[in-house]
């Protein structure tokens, strides 16, 4: 099995079409990019067009919301070789997805649902992930979430739960420091401490994103997940610690929605690669 952690120890950015001219015309220096596979799953056509040009320069690592592996129901083997075709047209460096479910009673809900952490839930998603590992050949990446709720029924600390994932299926973690941030304030825990207990050493690749605020009128704002702007200032310091345990790690800006021109995002690169500069620094002291 192909080992997912071939990502250079450095910024990388999420790869949006109108961005394409300029990326090749400058070519920045940037470790990455990083796309949805979803968007390419057809034949040919412009898309992959661009995807194959920038996988000349560029390492690239491919980012799944369709899987659905936290669901009850079986994995879609279709999506998953269409996955496999993908992988094997481009050989990306890592290919990541989410501890979440999507998909019920044959419907595809467009988003990434929570899960309660239980023993029971915990051997079902090792098991899709090992099946997912299986048919695609490769090691895998599993994000932490953004949540706006908790479950009752959970009796396994989120952190205890991905070490048990990556202990049990041989996976890799990506962490997202701002779906941290985002889950600490809907949710009252401490996001420094959240991150004390992670269990850093499984960490492949790292993502920073904006986040946005609403419901104040009714009290407390409740973050919202939205990768719409830049990557706030206590996302920045979360990540600066995190790194000052780990060093370098591939670490990726998204910006999904309101995108931004291309030096915008290419400045929150930038910004990344100070802070990992800093951190390869004091690891070398």
């Amino acid at each position: 099995m192909t080992t997912s952690s071939g990502l250079p120890p450095s910024p990388g950015a999420g790869f949006k079409p109108a961005h394409f001219s300029q990326i090749v015309a400058a070519a920045p220096a940037i470790g990455f990019f990083e796309v949805h596979a979803e968007n390419y799953m057809g034949a040919g056509g412009p898309p992959h067009a661009q995807l194959t040009r920038l996988r000349q320069d560029y390492a690239l690592s491919l980012h799944g919301v369709g899987l659905s592996l936290g669901s009850s129901e079986p994995l879609d083997r279709a999506h998953l070789a269409r996955l496999r075709t993908l992988c094997d047209r481009y050989q990306p460096a890592s290919f990541s997805e989410h501890l979440a479910w999507s998909c019920h009673g044959g419907a595809f809900l467009n988003d990434l649902l929570p899960m309660p952490y239980t023993e029971e839930t915990l051997a079902h998603f090792v098991e899709r992930v090992d099946e997912v590992q299986a048919a695609l050949g490769r090691q895998i990446l599993i994000e932490n979430p953004a949540t706006y709720l908790t479950f009752q029924q959970s009796v396994i600390p989120e952190t205890q739960f991905f070490a048990e994932i990556a202990r049990r299926a041989g996976c890799g973690l990506l962490l997202d420091i701002n779906n941290v941030f985002v889950s600490a304030a809907n949710n009252g825990f401490d996001a420094a401490r959240y991150l004390a207990d992670f269990p850093i050493e499984h960490v492949r690749e790292i993502h920073l994103a904006g986040h946005a605020k609403t419901g104040e009128e009714e009290g407390a704002p409740l973050l919202i997940d939205a990768h719409d702007s830049p990557v706030a200032k206590a996302v920045w310091a979360l990540f600066e610690k995190v790194v000052a345990k780990t060093g370098p790690v591939a670490t990726l800006i998204e910006w999904d929605n309101n995108v931004p021109e291309w030096p915008v995002l290419l400045r929150e690169a930038q910004a990344a690669q100070a802070i990992l500069d800093r951190a390869a620094r004091a690891v070398a002291a």
